[in-house]
């Protein structure tokens, strides 16, 4: 099993929604990198993020999120 170019993107972006409140969001501006707004798109479409734009995580969000965190912390 290999790591996609568009599944790195989706856990790059994950690990940027704020892990000190589950009440704070992300917004993605129309200006951000592409590869950034197609990554919010896919996470919305899965169900792991509020809206299409970023928002907040969904509990399943905040579930693969707490898994990417460790996940990352392990591999530093």
């Amino acid at each position: 099993m290999t790591i996609s170019t568009q599944m790195f993107d989706e856990i790059n972006l994950l690990l940027q929604f704020p892990s000190d409140s589950m009440m704070s969001g992300i917004k993605i501006h129309h200006d951000a990198a592409p590869e950034t707004i197609e990554a919010a798109k896919r996470l919305f479409d899965k169900g792991l993020i509020s809206a299409d734009d970023g928002g907040y995580l969904t509990d399943a969000g905040i579930e693969l999120v707490e898994h990417a965190q460790i996940l990352n912390s392990a591999l530093r």
